[in-house]
């Protein structure tokens, strides 16, 4: 993230989500700052999802506000908060298994088509024009993810990790302002999370977004984030550098009661 750049493009205000007597979020306020990398980490059952759930529009807060680029979206659903410039990603993936990869990119792709139903499908005029120029941002994305092998190969029949590769394809190729990863790494051997941490850092680098994700791989985290928000049952416990984080006693404390001894060396 350049240096200087304060301004948050998404805020989060005193979010309370409750499921019956469960209290997912207590009062919960982040900022996510245009340009930077933002991890949200905690135990399990902290609320990490539930608020990428809030941000993404899934969930309501109710009390509480959610900003994104100064207006208030609140009450959008999640389809008008993807129009906004939001995409994410899932714990679990969520493709397409009988497209291919390409077609699943090319799905990403919807928000930006503009011809009308006609057009695109009779693929003559104006539709055949923006065929043409969404299959180029979506080749475009193969090349910068290295998947040009698997392009044609369903994404049903791909590993794990790289049907994880191609979800975070889908989600580039809608071009958002805010990207959020819910645990992109999960699941991966060593050398996949190597290769997804690389393009999470390029995508924010080379392709200016600001991303939001949650990831329990702690050496990751605190490698590629600017800043990170801690939650713990449902509250924010702390925020701050990588460095600040580290030795922070509430954290440390959360993560010993959770995970153990690992989990400090980690941090």
């Amino acid at each position: 993230m350049p240096d200087g750049i304060q301004r948050p493009l998404l805020s989060v205000r005193d979010a309370y989500v409750t499921f019956g007597s469960l209290q997912a979020l207590i009062g919960v306020s982040v900022d996510v700052r245009e340009g930077e990398i933002l991890a949200i980490i905690g135990p399990n059952g902290a609320g990490k999802t539930t608020l990428i759930n809030v941000i993404s529009g899934v969930y309501h807060p109710s009390p509480g506000q959610v900003f994104f680029e100064g207006k208030d979206r609140t009450r959008l659903h999640p389809d008008r908060v993807a129009d906004l410039g939001i995409a994410r990603t899932f714990q679990n993936v969520a493709l397409f298994k009988g497209m291919t990869t390409l077609d699943n990119l090319m799905v990403g792709r919807h928000l930006q088509m503009k011809s009308g139903l006609f057009a695109s499908g009779c693929y003559w005029g104006w539709g055949q024009k923006e065929e043409i120029k969404h299959r180029e941002a979506v080749e475009d994305i193969i090349d910068f993810l290295e998947i040009e092998a698997i392009r044609k190969t369903p994404a049903g029949m791909l590993p794990y990790g790289m049907q994880k590769r191609v979800e975070l394809g889908r989600a580039l190729a809608a071009e958002p302002k805010l990207l959020l990863l819910d645990e992109p790494m999960a699941g991966m051997n060593l050398e996949e999370k190597e290769d997804m941490a690389r393009f999470i850092l390029d995508a924010n680098e080379e392709r200016g977004l600001t991303i939001c994700l949650i990831e329990h791989d702690m050496g990751v985290v605190m490698d590629i984030s600017d800043r990170l928000v801690v939650l713990e049952y449902g509250t924010k416990i702390a925020e701050g550098t990588p460095e600040e984080i580290r030795t922070n006693p509430d954290v440390i404390r959360a993560y010993l009661g959770a995970h153990g001894k690992k989990v400090k060396e980690a941090l």
